[in-house]
C-alpha cells in the first residue's frame, strides 16, 4: 500500500472482492473476513486490517498464550516490516495480558475504538486454552431422594 493512496479509496476498490472475503448466503448474506488483523472477523471498513493504516490482531501463540499484532502506520509502504508482534505466554497472568493489550491500544492512542474487542478476543483465546473441568456429580436432595440413593 502506498502512502499517497487513501485507505478509503483502497476500501472502495476492494470492498466486494477481496482475498480475505468469505460470503455466506445461508447466514442471511453476512460477510466474514479471514484477515489476521481483523478482531471481529466481520468484513467491514472498521475491522479490515489491510485497509487501515493502524490495525490490531490477536491470535493464539505457538505454545499456548496470546500474540498481539499491531500494524505500524509509518511502514505502510513496507509490508514485510509493518507488523509488530508481542507474545504473552501461557504462564503470564490473564489480567496482565489484558492490561498490556489495553495499554498498547487505547492508552497509546492507537485505535482506542478496538480496545474492548481486542481484550474480548484475547479473553476468548485464553478461555479456550484452559482444560475442561469434569462435571460434578449431582447431590440427592430431599429425604425421599436420599433414601433412594442409599438403596
Amino acid at each position: 500500500m502506498s502512502t499517497n493512496i487513501s485507505s478509503d479509496l483502497i476500501w472502495e476498490i476492494t470492498r466486494g472482492h477481496s482475498s480475505t472475503l468469505v460470503k455466506r448466503k445461508g447466514a442471511g448474506g453476512v460477510q466474514f473476513s479471514r484477515d489476521p488483523l481483523n478482531l471481529k472477523n466481520k468484513y467491514t471498513r472498521k475491522y479490515e486490517g489491510f485497509v487501515n493504516d493502524k490495525a490490531i490482531g490477536i491470535r493464539t501463540g505457538e505454545n499456548g498464550g496470546v500474540v498481539l499484532m499491531t500494524k505500524k502506520a509509518d511502514k505502510a509502504h513496507k509490508p514485510a516490516s509493518s507488523l509488530q508482534t508481542s507474545t504473552f505466554g501461557s504462564s503470564t497472568s490473564t489480567r496482565k495480558t489484558y492490561r498490556s493489550i489495553a495499554n498498547s491500544t487505547a492508552k497509546r492512542s492507537y485505535r482506542p475504538d478496538l480496545r474492548a474487542d481486542a481484550v474480548a478476543r484475547a479473553s476468548a483465546i485464553r478461555k479456550s486454552q484452559k482444560p475442561v473441568k469434569a462435571d460434578r456429580p449431582t447431590k440427592a436432595r430431599g429425604a425421599k431422594a436420599k433414601k433412594e440413593a442409599e438403596a
